[in-house]
């Protein structure tokens, strides 16, 4: 019963955050801002995992493919494929959710129990709208330029690694990151990341809109909100594949 309480007021807090804007000019700032600070702010971790998980990638691929009757190119491609399908939309989520889910639950969190959203509503603010919307807007649109990074990030990690090491040499591993590809795969990845951008956003704006308390109960907000976004993640990662691969 608990669940279905959270996701009643989950859903009815989504339709107060796609309201109409009292001031649109007022949300695009505010929307510029969150590309900054949640985009942007996350470049950094995004960058230095991808790299040194795309590295790691290869090591195994070459590890675990010795046998003759396999091309030497097939670690290339067997990296891409999990680089593009699984680490980067899926992984990297579950990385943001950590980083920008606590963010935005501790900051909107904040909020609440210092009582600055009912000071908005007093002003005749859409809290919602107005603390929620511009964030899920920003992830949406920036968190696809963030996985494409790391997808380019932890190929060039793989060359890195794989040329280094004396596994494969550079020519073997692009022709496998080349070989049969597929636009789609680019575009499945594409189509989770904006899922999850969403859910973490939405989730996270929800469990510090409803934060009740203090400092402590706000702590307990952002940790509520990485698990449930975490946990919602991997629902959706299944449902997903199976309605885009399957």
């Amino acid at each position: 019963m608990q669940i279905l309480y959270h996701l009643g007021r989950y859903f009815l807090l989504m339709k107060q955050v796609f309201k109409r804007p009292e001031k649109k000019s007022i949300y695009l700032k505010q929307i510029l801002y969150e590309i900054e600070n949640l985009g942007m702010g996350s470049i950094g971790i995004v960058a230095f995992l991808s790299v040194f998980v795309g590295a790691v990638l290869t090591i195994q691929m070459a590890f675990n493919i010795d046998s003759p009757l396999v091309p030497i190119y097939t670690i290339g491609y067997a990296t891409r494929k999990s680089i593009i399908l699984e680490f980067s939309p899926t992984i990297m989520s579950l990385i943001l959710a950590g980083k920008v889910g606590s963010q935005i639950a501790g900051e909107i969190g904040t909020m609440r129990v210092t009582e600055q959203i009912d000071a908005l509503e007093i002003m005749g603010i859409n809290p919602a709208t107005y603390l929620i919307f511009p964030k899920i807007v920003a992830a949406v649109f920036f968190f696809p330029i963030l996985i494409l990074m790391s997808m380019f990030l932890a190929m060039v990690g793989g060359w890195l690694s794989g040329i280094g090491s004396g596994l494969i040499s550079a020519y073997d591993y692009v022709y496998g990151l080349q070989a049969f590809y597929q636009f789609f795969d680019i575009t499945y990845a594409l189509i989770k990341t904006v899922v999850f951008a969403f859910i973490i956003t939405s989730v996270s704006g929800y469990f510090g809109f409803y934060t009740k308390g203090g400092a402590l109960e706000v702590g307990e907000s952002s940790t509520r909100a990485v698990v449930v976004s975490s946990v919602s993640i991997i629902i959706f990662n299944l449902i997903l594949t199976n309605l885009l691969l399957a």
